[in-house]
Parts: structure tokens; sequence; C-alpha cells
């Protein structure tokens, strides 16, 4: 396990990324098309996965809400990009997974190329938390949501998900697998964090890796 302990972060960043999250969330709207997009606001966060990697549940132990996003057992829930506001400093755009889903393949294929097409083109995007499940490391999909990443300029952060279901050293030498793989992709922010919906692990860390991307207060210089 040599290796995989996580950096130390400190006080006042892990309190500014409490103080945003403890502000009222709101759902703002979905969208199926470009063209539906809202007008440029604050940062946006995506977070962008395969079908039932977790993103909705994430999104909802991020914001201390247990329905804010609606989550399912069964892959391809999520069918557009789903906005939600953090009070005006931050958004966190949840998007439809890629890969399997359990619907046609056509539909499959629009949101496929919605999504990419968001990420290429959102001037407003700072940052795309990709998140794969601990369980199983990243897959062929995954490697190629990074390299449009790379192509797109955006810069992204690995977020572990479902991590509570491994076993402490399993988890840590998929941190270390991860963070190996990540130091030869452009854009990849070096260390990956691991999560757990259910025991909250890493949600505080995610917290002041976002907060620190937000909107300034109003009246504070940024």
């Amino acid at each position: 396990m040599s290796g995989s302990a996580e950096p130390a972060i400190e006080p006042a960043a892990l309190e500014a990324g409490r103080l945003l999250f403890a502000r009222p969330a709101r759902f703002l709207l979905g969208v199926a098309r470009l063209d539906q997009l809202p007008a440029e606001g604050p940062p946006e966060i995506a977070l962008a996965g395969r079908s039932n990697v977790g993103k909705s549940s994430l999104l909802n132990a991020l914001v201390g809400r247990t329905g804010l996003a609606r989550t399912s057992d069964t892959p391809g829930r999520t069918r557009e990009l789903n906005f939600y506001d953090l009070c005006g400093r931050l958004r966190l755009v949840d998007m439809p997974g890629y890969g399997y889903a359990r619907v046609p393949k056509a539909m499959v294929e629009a949101w496929t190329e919605l999504v990419f097409t968001y990420l290429r083109g959102r001037p407003g995007l700072a940052l795309c938390c990709l998140l794969i499940d601990a369980r199983h490391g990243a897959k062929a999909s995954d490697l190629e949501t990074m390299r449009l990443l790379a192509r797109a300029a955006v810069p992204f952060r690995v977020v572990l998900t479902k991590a509570d279901l491994l076993r402490p050293t399993a988890l840590a030498e998929r941190v270390a697998e991860l963070r190996e793989l990540l130091a030869r992709k452009p854009g990849a922010l070096p260390e990956p964090i691991a999560t757990s919906a259910r025991t909250r692990l890493g949600i505080e860390r995610l917290r002041a890796d976002l907060a620190a991307r937000a909107a300034p207060v109003a009246g504070e210089p940024a």
C-alpha cells in the first residue's frame, strides 16, 4: 500500500467545500438537445461515466439530499443533461451514462452525441469528473472519453464510485493503478478521488475540489 495515501487537504479548502454544499441546491433544467442549453453562467462541473456508475447517487451525496437527482438500478435512467444550481456559484451537470443501457441503440447514440458535443463545446465547463466504478477500473469507453476530453482541452478528475465495496488493500491498489494511468493522460488531474455515496467516503475531499472552481461569493475577490 506504499504511496497510496491521499494528499492532505487544507482545512480552509474543506470548509469552503462544506459551506458551498451546505447552501440550497436546485434542479435547473433538463436538456435533450444542444439548443436547449441554458445561458452561460457560473462554472459548470460535468459528471460523466458509464451507465449505472452512480452519478446521480454521488450528486445527491454531495448536496446532502437523497432525492435531488433521481437514481435507479436500471442503466440508462438519466436521459438528458440535468443541470443543478448551487446558489449561483456553481452548476453540476448530471450526464447520460455512456456504454451499456437497456434502451434502443438509436437513443443511446443520440445521448452519446449530446454528451460528447457538450464536452467539446461548452465554454463554461471548468472540469469533468469522470466517474469510474472502483470494482472494475477504467474500461475501454472510459479511455475513449479521456481521449475526447484531451482533444477538447477539458481538464478531468477521475472519481472512483462504490469504493466501499472494495477491501482497503484492493482499493489502494486500484487508486495506485489509476494514478499511474493518469500520469500518461493529457488533461488528467493526477490524483483520483475514491468515494462512496453510501458511507460518504471522499465526499468532503470532492466538495473541496469542486468548491475551488466555483465563482467567488459576491463582494469577494476572485
